[in-house]
C-alpha cells in the first residue's frame, strides 16, 4: 500500500481508536496530513474526533512518494517516523504553529499510526505500538542497593542494579532514562552467565534521587561531571577494571572514558556515539506550555528501529515520560552541547583499552555515517553497523542486540 485510506475511513477508525479515547480531556486541536497535493484535516473538540470544520494549527506535509515509504512495513531508515523524517528528510515539513504541534504531537503520531495501520490493509482497531508484537519483555532477577558518591562537593546517593556473574560490565544509560533500560540484557543468561552486569542511575534519574537542596529543572549535565560522577561509583561500588557498555549520551561518554582513563577499563562498547552531535537540544523538552511527559516520549520515539519488539519500544516511551523536570533537557545539554571531542578523538590509545563502536542502522541522531567518520580518526577502534537496530540498541532489542555484543565479550575474555 503506498498510500492513506480515504478521508471517511480514517476519520472513523480514529474516532473509535482506544488509544485517542484514553486521551480525551479538556483540549483542542486541528490539523492536517498534506500528501502531495492531497490532504485530509482531523479536528478534535475536548479531546475527540468531531466532524466540525476548523482552522489546522499545523500540517504534516510530504510528498506523496515520502509518505509511500512512510507507509511501508518497514520503512527505509529515517522515513519510520515524524522526527526522524523532520530531521533526515529535507522533503517533509511541519507547517504552521509549532508550539501546537509540540503540545500536540503524540496526536498527530497517533493519527498517522491509525492511518498507516489501516493502509497496510488491516482493521481497526490499531495496536497500540505498530512494532512487530514478539512476546513479552524478560524479567530479570536483579540486585539493587545505593552508594554514596561525592563528586565536586556534593554528595549524592547513587542507584545501582546487578545481574550475572563474572567480569563487571558498567551498563550507562541514555539520556533522560535509567538503568532499566539494560534489563532485556540482564535477562539474557547467553551474557550473564560469564559476565556480572552493572547499572546504575545517575543523579536525578531512575531510583538515584536528586542531592540535598537540589533545586529541580537545575540539573545540567557535562563531560567533566559525567566523567567523575562514572569513575566515583566505579570506586564506590568496588568495580575492578569493567567493561564499559553505553549508548547516545552514554556513548559519547565512553569515548571520553577511552581518552581520559584507558587503564582503568578492560575494554569500552560505545555504541551510537561520534564526536559531535549538532540540533539535538530542544527548548520544548523544558518549554513551560508543554507537557514533557508526552513530548519526550514522542522527540525520541522514532529513534528506535521498526523492526524492534513493541513492548521494549513501549517500555523505553514510558521511562522518558517518567523523568524529572527539565532531567532530559540537562541530559542534553551534555550531549548536543558541551559534548565535542572533534580535537580528542584521535589522540584515543586503543592499544591501552580495547575500543568498540557500534551505531544502529536506523538511528537518525547520530547516523551510522557520523560513527564512521568519528571511527576513522581513532587508530585500532572496531566499528560495525547494527543492522535493524535504533538508537537505544541494548533497550529497544536486547536480543538482536546481543548478537553484537556477546562477540567483543568473547574477544575481550580471551584477550
Amino acid at each position: 500500500m503506498t498510500a492513506f485510506p480515504a478521508a471517511s475511513a480514517w476519520h472513523q477508525a480514529c474516532a473509535t481508536d482506544p488509544t485517542l479515547a484514553a486521551w480525551a480531556g479538556p483540549w483542542s486541536i486541528g490539523f492536517t496530513i498534506a500528501s502531495g497535493t492531497d490532504a485530509v484535516s482531523f479536528h478534535f473538540a475536548d479531546g475527540r474526533l468531531t466532524s466540525q470544520p476548523a482552522e489546522a494549527a499545523f500540517t504534516l506535509a510530504a510528498p506523496a512518494d515520502i509518505w509511500s515509504k512512510f507507509l511501508q512495513p518497514v520503512p527505509p531508515r529515517h522515513h519510520h517516523g515524524i522526527f526522524a523524517m523532520h530531521y533526515r528528510v529535507p522533503a517533509f515539513s511541519i507547517q504552521g504553529d509549532q508550539l501546537a504541534f509540540m503540545q500536540f504531537a503524540h496526536v498527530a503520531r497517533r493519527v498517522l499510526d491509525v492511518g498507516k495501520w489501516l493502509a497496510l490493509g488491516h482493521a481497526g482497531p490499531a495496536p497500540v505500538c505498530l512494532a512487530p508484537d514478539q512476546g513479552s519483555r524478560a524479567v530479570p532477577a536483579v540486585t539493587g542497593g545505593y552508594v554514596p558518591v561525592t563528586v565536586q562537593g556534593t554528595r549524592y546517593q547513587i542507584y545501582y542494579e546487578t545481574a550475572g556473574t563474572g567480569r563487571d560490565v558498567l551498563c550507562m544509560h541514555t539520556a533522560g532514562a535509567d538503568g532499566r533500560q539494560f534489563h532485556g540484557l540482564m535477562a539474557d543468561p547467553r551474557i550473564t552467565a560469564g559476565h556480572r552486569l552493572v547499572a546504575f542511575d545517575l543523579p536525578w534519574h531512575g531510583k538515584s534521587p536528586p542531592p540535598e537542596g537540589g533545586i529541580p529543572g537545575s540539573w545540567r549535565l557535562n563531560t567533566d561531571l559525567y566523567v567523575d560522577l562514572i569513575m566515583g561509583f566505579c570506586a564506590a561500588a568496588g568495580l575492578d577494571k569493567p567493561i564499559a557498555l553505553g549508548a547516545s549520551m552514554s556513548g559519547e561518554i565512553c569515548l571520553e572514558l577511552a581518552y581520559r582513563h584507558p587503564d582503568a577499563f578492560s575494554g569500552i562498547v560505545a555504541c551510537e556515539a561520534c564526536e559531535r552531535i549538532e540540533r539535538r537540544q530542544t527548548a520544548w523538552a523544558a518549554h513551560p506550555q508543554v507537557n514533557q511527559s508526552l513530548f519526550v516520549p514522542e522527540w525520541i520515539r522514532a529513534l528506535c528501529a521498526p523492526q524492534s519488539p513493541a513492548a521494549y519500544q513501549e517500555a523505553i516511551a514510558w521511562h522518558y515520560a517518567q523523568g524529572g523536570p527539565a532531567v532530559f533537557f540537562g541530559d542534553i545539554a551534555f550531549y548536543s552541547g558541551d559534548w565535542d571531542a572533534r580535537e580528542r578523538v584521535g589522540k584515543i590509545d586503543t592499544n591501552r583499552c580495547r575500543l568498540f563502536m557500534l551505531t544502529g542502522e536506523y538511528d537518525y541522531s547520530c547516523t551510522t555515517e557520523m560513527s564512521a567518520v568519528t571511527a576513522a580518526k581513532i587508530p585500532g577502534v572496531v566499528f560495525q553497523e547494527m543492522k535493524g537496530i535504533g538508537h537505544f540498541p541494548f533497550a529497544e532489542n536486547p536480543a538482536l542486540f546481543a548478537e553484537y555484543l556477546l562477540p567483543i565479550l568473547q574477544g575481550l575474555a580471551t584477550g
